[in-house]
Order: C-alpha cells, then sequence, then structure tokens
C-alpha cells in the first residue's frame, strides 16, 4: 500500500511539474483537460488489453497533428504509461523480467525497422489487414477461452523458442510502425505461444513495449516527428490510467481481463476495418 501511494505521488509530481511548463505555451485549459482525460482511458486500455492508441491518435490529429507527428508524439505518452506499469506490476510481483527480457530483445529490433518504415509510409491498407485479423482474434479469444484464463501452468519455459523470438520480432516492427493494437498481437503471443495467463501476460506486454519504445521514440525525434508539448500533456493521462490499470488486472484477475479484451478487440477491430466511419456516412 505504501509502495503504491509513493509511486501515485510521483505520478502527480511529474503532472505538476509539466503542468507548471506548459504555461508558457499558449493552450486552452479545456482543451489540456480533453487531451489528459482521453491519456487516462487510453492508458487504462492499453494496461488492461491493448488499442488505446486508437484514441490518442485521433484526438492528435483533431489538434492540428499532421498523421506521422501523432504518432510520434504518442510514443512519448506510451513511454511513460509503460515505466508507471512495470513499476507497478513488479511490486505485485507478476513480472517475469527474464522471460521479458527474452522477447523483447526481437521486438526491439523488429521495431527499429518499424518505424523506419512509418515515417514515410501510409498506412491505411496496413490498417485494413490489421482490423481483419482483429475479427480472427476475437472469436479465437471466445472459442478458447480456458487459455487466455488459466494458461499453461508448470509448462512455461524461461527461455522461449526461436519460432516464438521471430514472431516478437515481427510484432515488434508492428509496434514500431503504428503502435495501436500491438497489444492484443502481443497477448495473443504470449498467452497462445508462451502460455502465461492473462494478468501474467498483461505485465510482460508492457514490459516489452517499454523496451523497444525508446528506440522507435528516438527515430521520430531525429526525423523532427514529436509535438513534444502534446506529447508531455497525453503522457499525464496515461501514467495515471496504466497505474489504475496494472492494479486492476492483479485485483479482478485473468477472466474479467478477459472480457476487457474482448470488447477491446472487437471495437478495435470495426474501428480499424472503417465500419465506423461507414455507419456514420449512412446516418449523416
Amino acid at each position: 500500500m505504501r509502495a503504491a501511494i509513493e509511486q501515485l505521488f510521483f505520478i502527480l509530481k511529474i503532472s505538476f511539474y509539466i503542468y507548471g511548463n506548459i504555461k508558457r505555451y499558449f493552450m486552452e485549459w479545456y482543451l489540456i483537460v480533453a487531451v489528459i482525460g482521453v491519456g487516462f482511458i487510453a492508458g487504462f486500455i492499453n494496461t488492461l488489453a491493448g488499442s488505446g492508441s486508437l484514441l490518442t491518435l485521433p484526438l492528435l490529429m483533431f489538434l492540428g497533428l499532421p498523421a506521422n507527428v501523432a504518432n510520434g508524439t504518442n510514443r512519448i505518452a506510451i513511454l511513460l504509461q509503460n515505466v508507471v506499469g512495470v513499476s507497478s506490476f513488479k511490486q505485485q510481483k507478476v513480472l517475469d523480467f527474464k522471460h521479458g527480457f527474452w522477447l523483447g530483445i526481437p521486438a526491439l529490433l523488429g521495431s527499429v525497422i518499424g518505424a523506419q518504415i512509418a515515417i514515410n509510409l501510409n498506412e491505411e491498407i496496413m490498417r485494413k489487414v490489421i482490423g481483419g485479423l482483429l475479427v480472427f482474434m476475437f472469436f479465437i479469444i471466445v472459442y478458447k477461452p480456458d487459455k487466455w484464463i488459466k494458461g499453461k501452468a508448470g509448462e512455461v519455459n524461461a527461455k522461449p523458442g526461436i519460432l516464438q523470438m521471430i514472431i516478437f520480432f515481427f510484432i515488434g516492427m508492428y509496434g514500431g510502425f503504428i503502435q495501436a493494437g500491438v497489444g492484443f498481437f502481443l497477448l495473443a503471443g504470449l498467452v497462445l505461444g508462451a502460455g502465461l495467463d492473462l494478468v501474467r501476460a498483461n505485465a510482460l506486454k508492457v514490459f516489452i513495449v517499454l523496451l523497444y519504445t525508446p528506440l522507435a521514440l528516438v527515430i521520430f525525434m531525429i526525423n523532427n516527428q514529436v509535438d513534444y508539448k502534446l506529447g508531455l500533456i497525453l503522457a499525464v493521462g496515461n501514467m495515471l490510467g496504466a497505474f489504475v490499470g496494472a492494479k486492476a488486472t492483479v485485483s479482478w484477475g485473468p477472466k474479467f481481463v478477459r472480457y476487457i479484451l474482448m470488447i477491446a478487440v472487437f471495437v478495435s477491430a470495426i474501428k480499424l476495418l472503417g465500419i465506423f466511419d461507414l455507419i456514420k456516412s449512412i446516418v449523416v
């Protein structure tokens, strides 16, 4: 309890520091509140399931950032969010660092390639493909609930095999490319491939994303595709959401997390496939 209070105090201290420094920029207070609020929801969703970036990326573009700059700016919030998430999961003793490093290193290497691709490539076609894969994943979660809830107790190897490393290399490549939805694929790899339950898989997912995000962020920074002011404001909300999300993941257990995951996968799939836009065009 004391450690949790100290962690929350640390987040609030960073938040006040960021707020004090953004006063010199012109930005309406209600926009700051909106960005932090969306960041909180995204940080919570990212920690429990994934695809919170499907909320933050449209918001950043609505505020005037080009798509590639929004993609880079979002990485600041993702980085700080996962610092908090990893710290919280570590305190709750559900994070296996050794396993995380074995899978995180190939993901890190893949993210560098993905970030390089993201700088110039239009991702619309890839978003449609990912949307289709998420629909498939949704039915897997529905059809095989025990795999997601119980894992494979006693069958998890500390050192992953070559195939798992290759899979996580490509997941890292996707994460470096666009980030949105990468949590789903990490969870699928960790649960179905490595045999972890959803609580421990979520902890490792957050750790792996923390490993590869700094390098991806540096690539966007080198190419001047980061808005530091908005990124830091967004990070305040993401960090608070990650703090609450990590506590909820462990407290509520894998069965509840599975339901959240199902909802997040389904909504993300129809968003990526453009169904929301189609409905909007019909209604309007």
